[in-house]
């Protein structure tokens, strides 16, 4: 008898980021590699991410459970012993390790995309605050912006290493769960789920996010 996955884990905000995410970070290569001279939906897809990397940030503390950074986001000793022995624990969100690994992806993605706003190629494309700032500073930022595509690439792979290793080992479809938003009784801890937020919040939150890139762009180009 096939078993049931109706564990309320990811809330509906929480899995739209996610999949946005994949497909802007998509974009933004795309639109490098194969967009117009002027690199125009490169800027609109960046300011894209920066607005829902900030939203992931907002949702990380007033959102539902299982988003919030206090829920997986251990210390380092928590994290050695889920290693060392737990990874046959299930988790009700992300694991210790896993936790970790998304606070290094969000942290890559703002450092990757505030980059972005100061870098020129010093022909026709500059970030809208590239003239904040000084020549040799632009520089140091482009190479950040250039080399951080790397790091983002191996991340990446890192991720979907362990999609692969729960999936193979655990027989724990976590892609599904993110798709879905639950997850089966055997891969979550007895008796819990995820407590919800309402989606007015977390409307509210991506309007905070929305207005705070167009405020932070436009206030220094008038």
């Amino acid at each position: 008898m096939k078993q049931t996955c109706d564990i309320p884990v990811w809330d509906i905000p929480t899995r739209l980021f996610h999949w946005l995410l994949v497909l802007l970070v998509a974009g933004a290569w795309l639109s490098y590699k194969f967009g117009d001279v002027t690199m125009t939906w490169h800027k609109w897809n960046g300011y894209a991410v920066l607005t829902l990397l900030l939203f992931r940030l907002l949702w990380g503390f007033v959102g539902s459970s299982t988003a919030r950074f206090g829920d997986f986001i251990k210390g380092p000793f928590t994290v050695l012993r889920y290693l060392h022995g737990g990874a046959r624990a299930p988790s009700l969100g992300h694991n210790p390790a896993g936790g970790w690994s998304v606070l290094a992806m969000l942290g890559v993605l703002i450092v990757q995309a505030g980059a972005g706003l100061f870098t020129t190629d010093d022909i026709l494309v500059s970030g809208p605050l590239n003239f904040l700032v000084s020549s040799d500073t632009v520089d140091f930022l482009s190479s950040i912006h250039r080399l951080g595509y790397y790091v983002l690439l191996g991340l990446v792979a890192l991720h979907l290493a362990a999609l692969a290793f729960h999936r193979l080992a655990h027989g724990e479809n976590l892609v599904r769960a993110m798709i879905s938003g639950n997850k089966c009784p055997a891969h979550v801890p007895p008796g819990t789920a995820a407590v919800l937020r309402p989606l007015w919040l977390a409307a509210l939150c991506l309007a905070i996010a929305a207005f705070t890139v167009w405020f932070g762009i436009s206030v220094w180009r008038w």
